[in-house]
Formats: structure tokens, C-alpha cells, sequence
């Protein structure tokens, strides 16, 4: 069935890198047109003008759902954001594909049973590019100054001081004599951290810059042990704080909470636990504001709030 139709119309939409499946129904659940298209928002206009005024479209939280859903919210779609964890049980069936998948991503809408994220708006995603940007740069350099520190302790060389490229450091660097291979690759380094160092205060400055004004920002920097930098992760990471409606689903959201299974009279309650991006799962950790501060690296499987965007 796919011809006109004039009744309110559902719209599932199983993305992927190239193509993706769209599986039109109406408020009942029959099927009206299930359609594959190439990843462009040409093709997805094509496939919205037949769903009618403001469908109700939904797809899950994946690699690159940002232009989709900035796509359909211009064709005056009201998006929805599945949740992943909560529709992991889509690969549990016996049979799996794009059509079930976007089929049952559009029942679970129709039938008010979808496990939502939070669709961040276009300028809380331009501030967490910017914020996750320079934690991934941050990281890079850490990386390599154990490289440094993995090199000198090969050729045997003590390192007394704390920050071996502090101005002591830079100093013993200099004066120390390596083999030259050793020097040639600690000289690569020098030069790869220096523009790292550039990169890092640059993107520091465009988000302190942004944030100057923000409220949120210069309140959370009251909490001790909170700067700059870790209150612009805060900020960028939590989003509109009134999406929340009491504080202890914020706690939830950011994994503050301890764990809690119960079946019958078994009760199990575990410590606070974090899962680590792409699944891996860690030791329960406690619940500090330095792991906190991660929370671009990291996302917290502790309530429906959560999400990956």
C-alpha cells in the first residue's frame, strides 16, 4: 500500500554510512511504503513529501544522525531520537534486517513504548564538537609525552623532576646525550607536542569564549575543583538543564546513582558503574569529580535521559 494517504502518518528510519530504509505506516500500524535511499537529503525529501504534514519520524541515536534529523526537522517532521541501549533487543531476533528494524523503531513510536535521547539543538552540538574536540587533542598529547618518557626510560635516562616538560625538563632534554635514534624520535615528539599545545589553547580559548557569558557556566564554576575547562564539559555535555524535571534524574543521567536489581525477594544493589563508549564495560568506580569531568568520552547507561548525540 503505497498511495495517498491522508491521515497522520509514522515514519521509521533505519540509518547507515551510505543508505538507509524508511518504513512509512499509519497510526494503526499498516505499512504503507518501505523504501531504501542513498544517504542525501534530496532522496529523504522525495520520501517525506509522501508522509504527509508533520509525520512523526524516529531513528535510533547512530554514527551520523545529525544531518538526518537537522534534514527532517526542516521538512516540518517531529523527530525522535531512539535510545540505543533501549532498543538493543532488535539483535536478539532470529531474523534481523534494515526493513524490521525500521518497522519496529516506528511501532514502538505508534505505540508510545520508544526509549528516547535528548535531540541536543544545533548550538549545544557546535559546543560539545568543540569541548570533545579538544579532549581527543588532549589526549593525543598525553599519549606522546609517554612516548618521550618511554624513550629516555630505554636509554636509561632518570627523570626526577614531576613535569619533564616543564622548564627543568626542557633543560634535561637538552643536555641529556642519546643514541641517534633516540634523539631523532624525541625531537619528532618535541615538535608534534609543540603543535598539539597550539591546537589545544586554541580550541580552550574558542570554548571559554563562547561560554563568557553563559550563567550555567560561571555558576558551576563555584562547585571546588571545577574550572574552566571541566565547567565547559558541564555545560556542554549536560545541555538545557531544564530538560530534567527533578535533580535526582540529572544524578541518574550522569551515573551518580548505584545500581539496583530486584525479582521477587532477590535484591541486588551494586555500586555506582560506568560504561565506557562502544560498550566496554569498567570496575565500579566512585563518583568523583575528576571521572565526572570525562563525560565527552564517555556516556552513562543509568536512566533514559542519557545520550549519545
Amino acid at each position: 500500500m503505497s498511495g495517498f494517504y491522508e491521515g497522520k502518518q509514522i515514519v521509521g528510519m533505519d540509518l547507515h554510512r551510505r543508505r538507509s530504509v524508511l518504513v512509512r505506516m499509519t497510526e494503526t500500524g499498516e505499512t504503507l511504503e518501505t523504501v531504501r535511499i542513498s544517504n542525501d537529503p534530496g532522496y529523504l525529501r522525495q520520501v517525506m513529501v509522501r508522509a504527509g504534514e508533520a509525520p512523526e519520524v524516529v531513528l535510533e541515536a547512530t554514527y551520523g544522525w545529525y544531518w538526518a534529523a537537522d534534514a527532517l526537522a526542516e521538512l516540518g517532521a517531529t523527530v525522535h531520537l531512539a535510545h540505543p541501549l533501549g532498543v538493543k533487543m532488535f539483535s536478539y531476533r532470529r531474523v534481523k534486517n534494515d526493513q524490521r528494524d525500521a518497522a519496529d523503531l516506528a511501532d514502538l513510536l505508534r505505540m508510545g513504548r520508544l526509549p528516547e535521547a535528548w535531540i541536543a539543538p544545533p548550538a549545544t552540538r557546535e559546543l560539545r564538537g568543540w569541548v570533545r574536540h579538544r579532549a581527543k587533542l588532549d589526549g593525543l598529547r598525553s599519549g606522546i609525552k609517554n612516548q618521550v618518557h618511554a624513550v629516555l626510560a630505554g636509554a636509561g635516562v632518570q627523570v626526577l623532576m614531576s613535569d619533564l616538560f616543564g622548564p627543568g625538563g626542557q633543560q634535561l632534554l637538552a643536555a641529556t646525550t642519546l643514541a641517534v635514534e633516540s634523539r631523532s624520535r624525541v625531537d619528532s615528539l618535541l615538535r608534534v607536542i609543540t603543535a598539539l599545545d597550539f591546537e589545544i589553547d586554541t580550541f580552550a580559548r574558542l570554548v571559554t569564549g563562547r561560554l563568557r557569558t553563559d550563567p550555567g557556566y560561571q555558576a558551576i564554576q563555584a562547585i571546588p575543583g571545577v574550572g574552566p575547562l571541566l565547567g565547559a564539559v558541564f555545560v556542554a555535555e549536560i545541555g538545557d538543564i531544564g530538560r530534567f524535571a527533578r535533580p535526582q534524574q540529572l544524578a541518574s543521567w550522569s551515573g551518580l546513582t548505584p545500581k539496583h536489581h530486584e525479582s521477587d525477594t532477590t535484591v541486588h544493589r551494586g555500586r555506582i558503574t560506568k560504561m565506557e563508549c562502544g560498550g566496554r564495560r569498567r570496575r565500579p568506580v566512585r563518583p568523583t569529580v575528576s571521572r565526572l569531568g570525562r563525560l565527552s568520552c564517555r556516556w552513562w547507561a543509568g536512566s533514559t535521559f542519557i545520550d549519545r548525540s
